[in-house]
């Protein structure tokens, strides 16, 4: 069961403190959702509406049964999630039926459960199917309303939100004024430019625009086949209540900081579909699946272990549909929403990596330039005082005249953080005071360029 209360949604919080801070198909058909701007899961009171077979109920419950000595019923309710008066009727049926016993009494009226060598077996023929044990799964169709009520097209960022949210990054106002106008249209775009000129961080950082968090399932049924989609190595957890805008949360969905996906060099075609784990039967949600209503970004487009045309062929209907068909291992298939802002970050010239087809469906192309020697500056200056670092007098000037004039060298936006890194670890390592002079400039900038790039743009 889902719910959407009327409240406004919280203000994004203050992501960017820094710009180098460390068909014919079978569709789910999707409940009406009251209001966009605030989606919160309400716990269901029946099966019936959290839209679960009570057989798959059953099923988690005596797998985990099977693999613990001994839970209490508030236990076994804790374990999938759902509410104690979905779950003691199920346990005292299964005592009935002689699957399980009490082993003695609980807390507040609750009983001790231990499972039967019948219940044991019963367990070890679903175990057969997959092993899960925890969260009860939320159907494909409630995660589909979901995510339509928390689509990044329900939230047009402003211009004034965009610049508070770039506020902090020394960036043209062109530049800013591009990636927001991207931004505020919610298609994808390709950040291309010198490397060590922020593509990567901007795109990080793109998220924040569109809120600060959403509800995702931890566990998904697609066609009764489990598919994992919280994963905590790209999800990050925020904390919630029991009550969220006076609506008693689900406890099957977890609130994530609104995601952003970064897949590099490492990409392949697995990666773009359901994986099924033969040995525990249970399936992994795809990178796109994971960045839904968050940013997915394709960072360092060009190296992948697939080729460019091998990502047209299979995203040239979802980039400009939206919506993406996946096929499950039973070989059915099912269409879920594409629905995030999907950046490509090349150092690469983009017309030289596809064609045209595929960068029409990419509507916005923005390059991240060089900064000015101001902007240059100031970063220097701002990254030396958040990090307690004094600027000799003259040194600044040595270092643009010295190093990047006079050897033609190009400046990029993570010089000032790199170098002045090399400076606090000189420091500390010779145990003098944090002042970047002369000489510790020219010492940083021989073991950052190395002395065989004296005149080019290496970095």
């Amino acid at each position: 069961m889902i719910n959407s209360p009327d409240s406004a949604i919280s203000s994004t919080d203050s992501l960017l403190a820094s710009l180098f801070a460390e068909g014919a198909l079978p569709s789910a058909q999707t409940p009406k959702v009251d209001s966009p701007s605030e989606f919160v899961p309400a716990e269901p009171t029946s099966y019936e509406e959290a839209d679960l077979p009570e057989a798959e109920v059953e099923a988690i419950v005596l797998k985990f049964l099977m693999n613990t000595a001994a839970a209490t019923g508030s236990e076994v309710a804790d374990q999938l999630r759902l509410p104690s008066k979905l779950i003691e009727p199920l346990l005292r049926r299964l005592k009935d039926e002689q699957q399980v016993v009490y082993k003695g009494m609980g807390s507040l009226n609750d009983y001790i459960h231990e499972i039967t060598e019948l219940g044991a077996e019963r367990a070890r023929r679903f175990s057969e199917k997959n092993t899960h044990y925890g969260s009860a799964p939320v159907s494909i169709k409630d995660y589909i309303a979901g995510i339509e009520a928390q689509s990044i097209s329900n939230d047009k960022p402003s211009r004034e939100k965009i610049r508070e949210a770039f506020s902090a990054l020394t960036l043209g106002d062109d530049l800013i004024n591009r990636v927001g106008r991207a931004i505020h249209s919610g298609k994808g775009l390709f950040l291309y430019g010198s490397p060590g000129n922020g593509k990567t961080s901007i795109a990080e950082k793109i998220t924040g625009a569109f809120g600060q968090h959403i509800w995702i399932p931890r566990i998904l049924n697609v066609y009764g086949e489990i598919v994992r989609l919280y994963d905590p190595s790209s999800h990050e957890e925020l904390p919630t209540e029991p009550m969220e805008n006076g609506v008693k949360v689900d406890r099957r969905w977890i609130k994530i900081r609104r995601p952003t996906i970064i897949v590099g060099g490492e990409l392949t075609m697995d990666n773009l579909e359901i994986t099924k784990n033969r040995d525990t039967g249970i399936s992994e949600a795809p990178v796109q699946l994971k960045s839904n209503c968050g940013t997915l970004l394709i960072d360092d487009f060009g190296r992948q272990r697939i080729s460019e045309v091998e990502l047209l062929n299979r995203w040239i209907i979802p980039l400009e549909k939206r919506y993406d068909i996946l096929s499950m291992a039973s070989g059915r298939k099912v269409r879920v929403p594409f629905d995030q802002m999907i950046v490509f970050s090349t150092n690469l010239e983009p017309s030289d990596l596809v064609d045209e087809a595929f960068l029409r469906r990419i509507p916005y192309k923005i390059e991240a330039k060089d900064p000015t020697e101001s902007q240059f500056r100031e970063l220097l200056a701002s990254q030396a005082d958040e990090w307690g670092i004094q600027l000799a007098p003259g040194a600044v000037e040595h270092l643009i005249e010295q190093h990047y004039k006079s050897t033609r060298r190009s400046m990029r936006f993570c010089h000032p953080r790199d170098i002045l890194l090399q400076i606090r670890n000189l420091c500390d390592f010779e145990d003098r005071p944090l002042i970047a002079d002369i000489e510790a400039l020219d010492a940083a900038v021989e073991t950052y360029f190395g002395v065989m790039y004296g005149t080019d743009d290496w970095v």
